[in-house]
């Protein structure tokens, strides 16, 4: 942790000022559109706007979150991530989960999710990440082996309704995700040059690196225990949509096969045979871009054992055949 960019977050603000002076609330003006301050006159359950927090021209900014008073519960038309610099920080999401995040530990957040802040003190320093969702357009094409991470970056950028509007890792003992988001809060806080690109860049490295540990992490992002079943099962559809089985993933969870079965169907509109089938045709178009084998070599590799179904299913998927898609893909980006 650096002590020079440590005191200047701890630094009070204008807004925390007139908090300590007997304002004993916020000022929900501060951060609503003017058509939304109209609709919202109470300040009660407001929506955060992107374009009174964020400069012209940027798709991301940082600031410390605001200490000393009760944040009453609201949404934002951005992506927030909040990263806890130092001290701790209560969070009441969607109007019923609590969230204590503790040093190093990291919340997103997507445009659904309704927030609440229980008041901080003075070195309960939480650096909100403000990120308008084309800013994720790159990261979703790179994280082609991780579902949760990608459905969750997809519904941010569509502001649908996903598996989950939150997602929270304890990353304090990463290195690599500390110096990365250390380095993202200089860059913008110092207003270097390229901040965009550069953020953009980083912020691909830290949803690389949180993906490469999620195992360790033990994400507790789901909103109940419905979620928390299906996070589980999508974890692992994705590491065993070669060979896996419906009976072994409730075998897993200690759940009977048709209680799986309802809530996949509920929360995902699929069955688990079609999400199995939808993972395996995601990584034989990956494997088709990103590797020489041959399409005989990735339909073994997938796990199936028909190769006639296995293209009649990836051209209703993707358009193409497997030939043509891997041609016109290659085409376009050379």
């Amino acid at each position: 942790m650096d002590q020079k960019l440590l005191e200047k977050l701890k630094s009070i603000t204008e807004e925390e000022q007139k908090i300590i002076e007997g304002q004993n609330k916020v000022d929900p003006n501060l951060y609503m559109s003017n058509d939304d301050a109209v609709k919202a006159p109470d300040g009660e359950n407001f929506r955060v706007d992107a374009a009174r927090l964020l400069s012209k021209g940027r798709f991301i900014e940082v600031r410390p979150n605001t200490r000393f008073v009760h944040f009453p519960s609201h949404t934002h038309n951005y992506v927030e991530m909040i990263y806890m610099y130092s001290g701790s920080t209560t969070h009441i999401l969607n109007g019923r989960d609590k969230i204590v995040l503790k040093e190093g530990d990291l919340l997103f957040l997507n445009q659904n999710a309704a927030q609440e802040i229980l008041p901080a003190g003075m070195n309960d320093i939480g650096v909100n990440f403000i990120m308008l969702p084309e800013f994720f357009a790159q990261s979703i094409s790179m994280l082609g082996a991780d579902n949760i991470l990608r459905s969750f970056l997809i519904s941010a950028m569509t502001g649908e309704d996903g598996i989950t509007s939150y997602l929270h890792f304890k990353a304090k003992d990463i290195l690599p995700v500390q110096n990365l988001l250390e380095n993202m809060i200089w860059n913008t806080v110092e207003h270097k040059k390229e901040t965009n690109k550069i953020n953009q860049n980083t912020m691909n490295l830290v949803l690389m690196n949180l993906s490469s540990f999620s195992e360790d992490l033990k994400e507790a992002a789901p909103a109940s225990y419905e979620q928390s079943l299906m996070l589980a099962a999508l974890q692992y559809i994705d590491k065993n949509y070669k060979d896996g089985s419906l009976t072994d993933l409730c075998q897993d969870l200690s759940e009977p096969t048709y209680y799986i079965s309802r809530l996949l169907k509920k929360y995902t509109g699929e069955n688990f045979k079609g999400l199995l089938q939808k993972r395996k045709l995601e990584q034989a178009a990956y494997l088709l871009l990103n590797t020489n084998l041959s399409t005989v070599k990735i339909i073994e590799t997938i796990g199936y054992d028909n190769s006639s179904y296995f293209h009649r299913k990836f051209k209703e998927a993707y358009g193409a055949s497997p030939k043509n898609y891997r041609q016109k893909k290659t085409t376009s980006q050379s």
